[in-house]
């Protein structure tokens, strides 16, 4: 049965609003705008997918549901997010996972044109303070020791901006075939093509201890070019059953409008 919510956006503050792409009596699947964080980090009152998610399916959890997310974004990604609405469909998710019947797609702008059209990068990951000195305690790296971390890329759109002084940068389509920790940024920083906006895994990580400290500032704007990094969970697929897809939100479609043409965001979703 499909909820009449499914179409209804629900505000939690003016700058942080998600979607409802599809609902039934299992699951609901979100459309995550940036900055909106999945779960509560701290115990302070700050707005989460979770807490909200808790208040919209209120009904559902007083009658034995629950809300238990099944696909987590970082806190500046944006896109689908796949929510079990009961322990029964959470367990028949997992499962899923296990058995590799998920498929996920993002789209990242990156800095540069790559010279490839397709590339696959298979290369272990691991938490890099464990290895060499990192400030940043998540940070990511490739070693060895790491576990197994796969990402097909593919470039769909390659164009320049005058307004960063003719800077070259690309529109990818990421398809990770496994599920590590930053793992999409850290192999695109590797093949010397960091995603725009990317705090970490970009220009110099000491930019992301800067915002921790100052907030958003006109020189990290200067060097960042984007309040967060460029990456947009756009598509999300269980085999045989379902497909779900998300248009590149206006704010990374508005980066990609340069030189090379104005992009159909849908076309890359």
């Amino acid at each position: 049965m499909k909820s009449l919510r499914s179409k209804v956006h629900y505000s939690i503050t003016p700058t942080l609003q998600f979607r409802i792409v599809h609902e039934n009596d299992d699951y609901i699947v979100v459309d995550k705008p940036p900055f909106l964080l999945i779960h509560p980090t701290k115990p302070d009152n700050r707005p989460t997918l979770w807490k909200q998610l808790r208040e919209l399916l209120a009904f559902e959890i007083s009658g034995g549901g629950q809300v238990s997310i099944v696909t987590r974004l970082d806190r500046e990604t944006s896109g689908l997010v796949l929510v079990a609405k009961t322990s029964a469909s959470a367990r028949r998710f997992g499962l899923l996972m296990q058995r590799q019947k998920f498929q996920k797609e993002y789209l990242a702008i990156i800095w540069g044109w790559p010279d490839w059209e397709s590339r696959i990068v298979d290369a272990p990951l691991d938490r890099q303070g464990k290895h060499s000195h990192s400030a940043i305690w998540l940070k990511q790296t490739i070693h060895l020791s790491g576990a197994p971390a796969i990402t097909e890329f593919h470039v769909e759109r390659r164009f320049v901006k005058t307004t960063t002084n003719g800077n070259k940068f690309s529109l990818i389509r990421a398809t990770p075939q496994t599920g590590r920790t930053h793992q999409i940024r850290v192999h695109l920083s590797s093949l010397g093509h960091p995603i725009v906006g990317d705090k970490i895994y970009g220009p110099d990580e000491n930019l992301y201890l800067r915002f921790i400290e100052t907030g958003w500032t006109s020189e990290l704007e200067r060097k960042l070019l984007l309040p967060r990094h460029g990456l947009h969970s756009s598509k999300l697929s269980i085999e045989g059953e379902h497909i779900w897809k998300s248009d590149l939100p206006g704010d990374l479609a508005k980066f990609c409008i340069g030189v090379g043409g104005q992009p159909s965001p849908s076309n890359y979703a």
